[in-house]
């Protein structure tokens, strides 16, 4: 007779490997609730440090705009004479105009004529500014804004001491291009030099100014001082 003998089933194998296998899933879920964890504090951190710029409001810059200065600062001095309460030298700011002037000084005298001046030129500094008598004429400079108003009076043979016409002298401070070159000796070239210099100092101050014109010399001069005035 053949006795097979078999070995009785460890009972302990399998509530071990059971048990194995719960602690590995455990951890598996503990390790996934731990990353979801520190996923979402990641994204609160982040959302918490994001920085939002807002646009300037229309108001605003409309306001920033309206509030830059408007002109830039200075000021001019203008010898105002002739047909005024007050003649003198004054002082006013800078894009002042011959209206402004005339006022400053009293305003007009009972025997000025008001059309003799175009009250509407702007003021250079330097200049001085003549106001007509009824009667009275002076050579207004115009658009050319280079000096004074009138030059002077009309002489006896009826020119106008600050014109540019026929018979009349020339106003080294009103005269432009065209009325420069119509001097003795004067060309274009000389003509822009002249311009150039009064750009760069204001009014002459008198006819020898012109030496420090570049081109002009004594003789120039000479030739110029019977036909130009200041």
């Amino acid at each position: 007779m053949t006795v097979a003998f078999r070995s009785a089933p460890d009972p302990s194998r399998g509530p071990r490997w059971r048990t194995g296998a719960g602690a590995a899933v455990v951890l598996v879920l503990a390790a996934l609730a731990v990353t979801i964890a520190v996923s979402a504090l990641s994204t609160a951190q982040g959302a918490g440090s994001t920085t939002v710029t807002s646009a300037p409001s229309a108001d605003a810059s409309s306001w920033a705009a309206t509030s830059e200065p408007s002109s830039v600062g200075g000021v001019l001095f203008v010898h105002v004479h002739g047909a005024v309460v007050s003649p003198g030298l004054y002082e006013l700011a800078a894009g002042a105009r011959v209206v402004d002037v005339i006022a400053a000084a009293g305003g007009f005298g009972d025997e000025a004529d008001p059309a003799g001046v175009n009250l509407a030129r702007p003021l250079v500094d330097g200049e001085q500014l003549k106001v007509p008598a009824v009667g009275e004429v002076v050579a207004d400079s115009g658009a050319d804004g280079g000096g004074a108003v009138g030059g002077g009076a009309v002489d006896g043979d009826g020119g106008a001491a600050g014109g540019g016409g026929a018979g009349s002298l020339v106003n080294l401070n009103t005269a432009d291009d065209a009325a420069l070159q119509t001097l003795p000796g004067v060309g274009p070239a000389t003509a822009g030099a002249i311009l150039d210099w009064r750009q760069q100092n204001g009014t002459f101050r008198s006819v020898d100014d012109l030496l420090g014109v570049s081109g002009i010399g004594e003789k120039t001069l000479e030739k110029l001082r019977p036909q130009v005035t200041v």
